[in-house]
């Protein structure tokens, strides 16, 4: 068996990693994991860690989870893998059957992909496509929030707004319409969160009326903007969004893929503003971290305006050679028989209520601006002066300390920036939430020392 050495040797000859500019890895190795069970990751040396990130947020129940283990290993000796154009298979039937049944009412069709990413390119397209088979020609642009993160593809990159990610890009990008985020970090001193967020609707609601003649649809992040510091907002937000799309016929796209199946508290972030979008994305926790598969959902009034004879040339063109593939559609099934069969959410409310608690001291602390939380995302966020007027220099790296004092601890915490955040899988105990806030508090005494 090899050493955390040798594989860290041979992974740096040939590997580029994501998201990571590879220099940093001449001062900090690379982890190597050899295994992983429940929400620990364990190296070639035998170190663990505690995965606060569920893996980039995609691990609901934890590493190697038998459920889930044996639905695919089960699928794997029937069918790996078969066309989905013209061919279909029990698992993506039921998966979608049962998608349907869960998800907000009205959305009554499926539609596959291979990731997020790929899965809002579909939304985005299929919103203009509507429009050109209803005639509505001038409507081929769309509305997102500031702050927005929704992937990087091109077309996902043009509607997102993290300049990280974006500003190299630009030129390449579609021209889109950039509304105010709801983002409650931003609101005034005494203001409340609600308010705050009603605010900045009221600035779309301004928005839509003066272009919804060229607008396909707005797309939004549902209470959580994840990939943008874990910046959060009020339902009230998502209320009002819904009835200026109705009032102004454009379509809302709702990219589900980090907040869906019960990490804002609810299974779905959009019920707890009691909406139904247009288009729905789901992708990363919907295998519980097992396979990379993405569905979208949208409704029958969208499905009727691509349904036609063949000549009319009115149909959604749009493939992925792994659409809806069995071992993924297998996970996904096993994923949400655990939904099914266990009370998650119901624990989920008591796993936030603990970690609440565990982090509260922190909101005292001379360099933590605000402690936020949605279910079962926190998020502590850092601050030269501890209020959220002012903010630390990026170039600084405080996160980064931190994530590196978590390793040393048996942690993996990947901090966005200056924000230290949570987002573990729901099979972690108090006793680990009491362990990651004694950790993270440790390493942001230390970053901001």
């Amino acid at each position: 068996m090899p050493t955390n050495a040798d594989l860290m040797a041979r992974d740096l000859k040939v590997l580029w990693h994501p998201c990571t500019q590879m220099k940093d890895h001449a001062e900090q190795p690379l982890i190597p994991i050899r295994r992983g069970e429940g929400v620990w990751l364990e190296d070639f040396d035998g170190k663990r860690y505690l995965d606060a990130v569920s893996s980039w947020w995609v691990n609901l129940f934890g590493h190697n989870h038998p459920g889930i283990s044996g639905a695919v290993k089960d699928q794997l000796d029937q069918l790996e893998h078969v066309i989905l154009a013209g061919f279909t298979h029990e698992p993506v039937v039921r998966l979608s059957e049962r998608l349907v049944e869960i998800t907000p009412p009205g959305l009554t069709r499926v539609f596959y992909a291979d990731n997020g990413s790929s899965g809002i390119e579909v939304a985005l397209k299929m919103s203009f496509h509507y429009w050109q088979n209803q005639g509505r020609s001038r409507k081929q642009r769309f509305v997102t929030l500031s702050n927005s993160y929704h992937g990087e593809t091109l077309a996902t990159l043009a509607v997102g707004n993290v300049e990280l990610y974006k500003a190299t890009y630009q030129p390449l990008l579609m021209d889109v319409i950039t509304a105010p985020s709801p983002d409650c970090y931003l609101r005034e001193d005494g203001e409340s969160w609600e308010d705050y967020s009603a605010r900045r609707a009221d600035d779309m609601e301004a928005l839509l009326a003066e272009h919804h003649e060229e607008v396909c649809a707005v797309i939004v992040e549902p209470l959580v903007q994840c990939a943008g510091h874990m910046r959060m907002y009020h339902p009230v937000y998502l209320q009002r969004l819904r009835a200026a799309c109705d009032r102004y016929q454009v379509h809302l796209i709702t990219d589900e893929i980090a907040v869906g199946f019960g990490r804002t508290g609810t299974l779905f972030a959009c019920e707890q503003a009691g909406i139904t979008p247009d288009f729905m994305a789901l992708s990363k926790g919907l295998t519980g971290g097992y396979l990379p598969l993405c569905a979208v959902l949208t409704t029958e009034d969208v499905y009727q305006a691509f349904y036609d004879d063949y000549a009319t040339l009115r149909a959604f063109m749009h493939s992925h050679s792994y659409t809806g593939n069995p071992l993924a559609c297998a996970a996904a099934n096993a994923t949400l028989d655990l939904f099914e069969r266990e009370d998650v959410l119901g624990r989920n409310r008591m796993l936030s209520a603990h970690l609440k608690q565990a982090l509260a001291p922190l909101a005292d602390h001379p360099h933590v601006a605000e402690v936020r939380q949605t279910g079962m995302i926190t998020a502590i966020e850092l601050s030269p002066d501890g209020t959220r007027h002012t903010q630390y220099d990026w170039r600084e790296r405080r996160g980064l300390r931190v994530f590196r004092h978590a390793l040393t601890r048996g942690a993996l915490l990947r901090p966005l920036g200056n924000v230290v955040y949570f987002m573990p899988p729901y099979i972690i105990t108090p006793d680990q939430l009491d362990f990651l806030a004694d950790v993270a508090a440790e390493g942001i005494d230390l970053a901001t020392a």
